[in-house]
């Protein structure tokens, strides 16, 4: 064990690497994965599921038209979806084409999220929300989803047990990436045609505040600990990072071209960055930059055109969707490489995984 302990502290160097290898070891071979990703085709209208162990496709489920994101709920139980409507009366699919740098598409199609039963896998309720909806998130505690409206710069409140919307907040321009503070307290929206970070307070369901990021924000996140926010700036070919306290941008760091969906470790100490590109020059590269130094320390290759990224629980395995290759990518956070490959549906987009 020391042995190993010490080769990979060679390898990656310093303490992220020392503290990863320790919780590798400690989880042993049989390490906690059991789960399911479920992934979003947004050109298939399917949910393509993933078994976490085994790293094979397992099913595929009929959805609305044009998924774009998906989110299991905190409990397990439930896996949320935002589409376009049923889809023999949707309005016309719009594709995701890479954020700005490669024509979104008009937001303009009436909107749905579907919940998901995660032990049948069976579509168990439909709630109309506003104009394109891309993202979904549920709070901590599981009683509310939010929905970003790209189409009308509006967030959608759901109740997830009534399953009606139960709040419509208006934030900045095209609400694109979501996610909730750790403690629960607040919902950061990434706008990608304001150039800002809408802030709501999840108890009043107001915004309270906007921060100024940059061009194309696409995709906001969190560290678990709390203490810090990111964007990923599709425009710049650079992640914000922000002082969650102060709402305050403290750098920027450059990553590889167009990139959308970030995601960090359970440990706070790295953070995940899909490097998408455009359609006619893809990305196929996610970037891990290192939260103790703010630099991008890896760049690992994927697919073309890398687009959503979560990290399971263990911080070992994170899932990366390949929109122009139709596959997902499995990579070993700690020894840095993809270590399998994944066929799903077509342009598969937002990507989540079980508790």
């Amino acid at each position: 064990m020391k042995t190993r302990d010490m080769a990979r502290s060679r390898i990656f160097g310093g303490r992220i690497a020392s503290l990863s290898a320790a919780v590798l070891i400690a989880a042993g071979p049989a390490f906690a994965a059991a789960g399911k990703v479920y992934v979003a085709d947004e050109e298939a209208s399917t949910i393509s599921v993933i078994d976490a162990a085994t790293f094979k496709k397992i099913g595929s489920i009929p959805v609305g038209q044009g998924p774009h994101n998906v989110q299991v709920a905190p409990d397990g139980k439930l896996v949320w979806v935002t589409n376009n409507g049923e889809p023999a009366t949707a309005a016309e699919k719009t594709p995701h084409e890479g954020m700005a740098k490669s024509a979104h598409g008009p937001m303009t199609g009436a909107g749905a999220v579907w919940a998901i039963d995660t032990a049948s896998n069976a579509v168990v309720a439909k709630v109309p929300v506003g104009m394109h909806p891309a993202h979904v998130v549920v709070a901590p505690d599981g009683r509310y989803a939010y929905v970003t409206n790209g189409g009308e710069n509006t967030v959608s409140v759901v109740d997830t047990s009534a399953r009606r919307v139960v709040e419509t907040i208006p934030v900045g321009a095209s609400p694109h990436g979501m996610r909730i503070s750790p403690d629960g307290k607040q919902a950061w929206v990434a706008n990608l045609k304001g150039g800002t970070v809408s802030v709501i307070d999840t108890e009043t369901r107001r915004q309270i505040a906007q921060i100024a990021v940059g061009k194309g924000p696409a995709q906001v996140g969190f560290t678990p600990d709390g203490r810090l926010g990111f964007v990923s700036l599709s425009d710049e070919n650079q992640v914000a990072v922000i002082d969650a306290a102060s709402r305050k941008v403290m750098r920027k760091v450059s990553v590889g071209t167009v990139p959308i969906q970030l995601y960090a470790t359970p440990d706070s100490r790295l953070l995940v960055v899909a490097n998408q590109g455009t359609r006619k020059k893809p990305g196929n590269t996610v970037s891990i930059i290192d939260l103790g130094t703010f630099k991008a320390m890896a760049t690992v290759e994927t697919g073309r055109g890398a687009h959503g990224v979560v990290i399971d629980r263990d911080g070992r395995h994170a899932f990366v969707t390949n929109t122009y290759a139709n596959t997902v990518s499995v990579l070993d956070v700690v020894e840095r490489k993809v270590i399998a490959t994944v066929p799903v549906g077509r342009g598969p987009n937002g990507v989540s995984v079980t508790p």
